[in-house]
């Protein structure tokens, strides 16, 4: 099979086998595993498994006469193209680590959804039936930001008409508080006061925790509105014990499912590409991890290879041949498909870590470089759309955490000299900023704008509301500290 070149593609009309590899190119790993397995379904001549290395089938260059008129069946047929083109048979992926099963587990950050993850920890605790059923419905009530905000008293009447369980609020709430120990911390809670607790409750009990934990039971009004000075005084502490309570509480997470309103939940993201830094060489590989062995089934290929010795002058076995033979082109241009679907994305991987490479070798966000779709479609020869496709469902995993890929891809700045600066530069230089600032005066937005101003970024104070809320840095007013 020819290989497919994505812009010469594009400057011509789509055959169906083309817009299936854009398709198989653009889904992210956690998807692939299902598409194998629904190609599968539809063409019982492809097989998940490692194919023989040696054949016992004879060459066969009879099929001339048999082509089929689906889009699938436009090449010769060798029977041997099937069974030992060691590249389709277990389409090695470049980047692939030697192939024993401990580079097949790939460290992976989470495996499926935060619903997943909590019913599997609900698995292991000791519970009757009916906690069970309870348990099911409390964490398929919980919210995407990882809040039960249902009443109880709703969740007991869901059960009743939904599973025929009847139950108290008191039984429900024992099993409640079982959920909110499991991980991540603070999950569960029905308000922010509750969920900061839970944390705090797995810390050490010292006597900055007990502070905190008073702060959050009988000051939370006035923690929220800064008023400090009237918790030093309720509490009788002095104003250095009361900053290590305070800086114990802002460091606690408020949305433990990793995700709010209005945002996607993207939380267990499973890595395309794991990058390791071997004293100061950055390794890349795949993770194969989704994209189990293919080959042709033996049995079709023994069928067609019978059937092309046979009386070709049989009407029905002419097109019984025509189907088989679709078959396996089907297969062998899927697996085909799925290799050069790893290449592109190696490819492309490598150009961006060839762009950021100081990034990826210190994690530091000031490092990134300003960078566009086209920069890395040049580089590698592909079209903008298909690095595109590439970079709207990829991540890396690094020593740093997991990216998507298209956290690399910045807009353009303009500065006084004409030059592009990356947006996340200038986030990078305000939160310099305001880490710099002085606490008991924290800098306004106009102030922060007129400092980037001078430091030759025209940018503008809404601008910069923007960006500091993108980066979860609130207003002066509760920036300020004691």
């Amino acid at each position: 099979m020819q290989r497919l070149d994505l812009r010469q593609l594009l400057s011509q009309k789509l055959s169906p086998q083309q817009i299936q590899f854009i398709k198989l190119l653009q889904i992210p790993t956690v998807e692939l595993e299902a598409r194998i397995k629904e190609e599968m379904e539809i063409n019982p001549a492809l097989e998940e498994g490692r194919e023989e290395p040696e054949s016992e089938y004879s060459d066969s260059d009879s099929g001339d006469d048999y082509d089929s008129d689906d889009d699938y069946g436009k090449d010769e047929v060798d029977i041997n193209d099937y069974l030992n083109d060691d590249e389709i048979s277990g389409y090695k992926m470049q980047g692939d680590r030697g192939g024993d099963e401990e580079d097949r587990e790939m460290p992976i950050a989470m495996t499926s959804s935060l619903t997943d993850n909590l019913m599997d920890q609900l698995g292991f605790l000791e519970l009757d039936d009916k906690q069970y059923t309870i348990g099911m419905q409390l964490i398929g009530s919980i919210d995407s930001d990882g809040y039960i905000r249902r009443e109880l008293s709703s969740i007991a009447n869901d059960l009743a008409f939904s599973q025929n369980v009847m139950t108290t609020e008191e039984e429900i709430e024992q099993v409640l508080h079982m959920i909110q120990t499991f991980d991540p911390a603070g999950i569960a809670a029905r308000d922010l006061p509750e969920c900061l607790l839970l944390q705090l409750e797995r810390r050490e009990q010292d006597e900055t925790t007990l502070l905190a934990e008073r702060i959050i039971k009988e000051t939370f009004e006035e923690f929220t509105k800064k008023h400090y000075q009237k918790i030093q005084s309720k509490f009788g502490v002095t104003e250095e014990e009361l900053k290590k309570a305070i800086d114990v509480i802002i460091k606690l997470n408020p949305k433990p499912g990793g995700s709010g309103a209005g945002t996607t939940r993207v939380q267990y993201i499973i890595p395309d590409f794991i990058l390791t830094n071997e004293n100061g060489q950055l390794q890349l590989s795949l993770n194969s991890r989704n994209a189990p062995d293919l080959r042709i089934s033996r049995s079709y290929a023994d069928m067609f290879d019978a059937y092309d010795k046979s009386d070709k002058k049989d009407k029905k076995l002419k097109e019984t041949v025509a189907f088989v033979k679709q078959k396996l082109d089907a297969a062998k241009w899927f697996i085909d498909a799925i290799r050069q679907r790893q290449n592109t994305l190696l490819r492309t991987m490598e150009s961006i870590i060839k762009y950021q490479h100081e990034f990826f070798l210190e994690g530091d966000e000031s490092k990134l470089r300003p960078m566009i779709l086209k920069d890395i479609a040049e580089d590698i020869g592909m079209d903008i759309s298909t690095v595109s496709r590439v970079a709207n469902s990829k991540a890396v995993q690094t020593e740093f955490g997991i990216y998507p890929l298209k956290y690399f891809f910045s807009e353009g700045i303009a500065t006084d000299s004409g030059e592009d600066a990356s947006s996340r530069e200038v986030k990078h230089i305000l939160k310099e900023i305001i880490d710099k600032e002085n606490k008991r005066k924290p800098l306004s937005d106009e102030k922060i704008e007129k400092m980037l101003n001078e430091k030759g970024y025209n940018i503008a104070r809404r601008t910069v509301a923007k960006y500091r809320e993108q980066l979860n840095i609130p207003v002066a007013r509760l920036r300020k500290e004691l």
